[in-house]
């Protein structure tokens, strides 16, 4: 049987089709859409049955092709981007070929684990798998949220596992793509690499500079929640994907920082210190974000705890350090970073 991972040579995606492949398992179908052609470069070294163009897929699917030779779905894919305003694309790629993939799961009894998002709570403080908690402030929270919501109004009928996790900010291997929407790690490592100093928004929201806080997760911590739904299919809800804890971007520019110097050989620095030298420094907080922007993002675990899952989570200093350990920037630099 197969297993179909969608956005399968975006960051998240491709990190999966490699976990799998280390427990053995090739019979994959990626999908994805490679207008950007440079996503290639995240397929190139896994092991894949097929690849199939997600328009291809979806008259697939629609045409009941793959009978009952599908094991399970992993669905990553959908545009990601906070930035972007078409509202109606947003909600066709990212609303409605998830309602489409949920209609063939449940007719095949086929279990799926899905990308959602933690912009689908936007400004507010609590963090908490509950309608109360949720506001997103950007069309591509809103995409997010509504699919979690279609799913939310059929749990009563649903025949097999379906599985939502809101990512909150994942950081890791494979992100070179995504420009300037990859991680924050990524962008202080490129311009570091290359200026010889890393920029940080100064403050706002009531928040010091460079002290907005969130909740920032490994992609190796992501992969490890996703594959354990996938063994346990007995387990189905909507759940915070993070690490239960917030820190400041002014801790994952120290960390990498202090990652980049230590594989020169160099001393690890504080904060303090490092302003100081001159290797990271603040720009104005830009106007065209106010009100759009989450200053603060920690995850409740409860759930994700109460369904089961009990592994530790890396720390950003452990983190970055093993991401940096395997970075090898493309030279994409920002004047500042999400």
């Amino acid at each position: 049987m197969y297993t179909i991972v969608t956005g399968a040579a975006g960051f998240i995606g491709s990190n999966i089709v490699k976990a799998l492949n280390a427990r053995g398992e090739n019979r994959i179908i990626a999908v994805d859409n490679l207008e950007r052609g440079d996503k290639f470069r995240n397929l190139v070294d896994l092991d894949i049955v097929d690849y199939l163009d997600k328009q291809e897929f979806l008259r697939l699917i629609e045409d009941d092709a793959f009978g009952g030779d599908v094991a399970h779905i992993n669905h990553q894919g959908a545009c990601s981007d906070t930035m972007q305003h078409d509202g109606r694309y947003m909600m066709s790629n990212n609303y409605r070929y998830s309602v489409s993939l949920l209609r063939y799961c449940q007719a095949h009894d086929i279990p799926l684990v899905y990308a959602s998002s933690a912009a689908v709570y936007g400004g507010g403080q609590v963090f908490r798998e509950v309608r109360e908690c949720e506001g997103p402030l950007n069309v591509y929270g809103y995409s997010k949220l509504q699919f979690d919501n279609h799913l939310r109004a059929q749990w009563g009928e649903l025949e097999s596992q379906v599985v939502g996790l809101r990512y909150f900010n994942v950081y890791g291997a494979r992100e070179t793509h995504k420009a300037r929407m990859a991680s924050v790690a990524f962008h202080f490592s490129s311009q570091y690499r290359e200026h010889g100093k890393v920029r940080l928004f100064g403050g706002a929201d009531g928040y010091a500079d460079g002290e907005q806080r969130r909740d920032f997760i490994s992609v190796e911590d992501v992969v490890k929640v996703n594959l354990w739904f996938i063994d346990n299919p007995d387990r189905s809800g909507i759940f915070n994907c993070g690490t239960g804890r917030s820190q400041s971007f002014n801790d994952v520019a120290v960390a990498t920082l202090n990652a980049l110097r230590a594989a020169d050989g160099q001393a690890p620095c504080t904060l303090a210190a490092h302003l100081e030298a001159g290797r990271l420094e603040y720009i104005p907080f830009p106007e065209a974000l106010r009100g759009k922007y989450q200053s603060f993002t920690q995850a409740d675990i409860g759930s994700l705890r109460e369904a089961g899952y009990r592994a530790d989570f890396l720390s950003v200093e452990e983190g970055v350090a093993r991401y940096m350990a395997q970075h090898q920037p493309a030279g994409i630099t920002d004047s500042a970073v999400r």
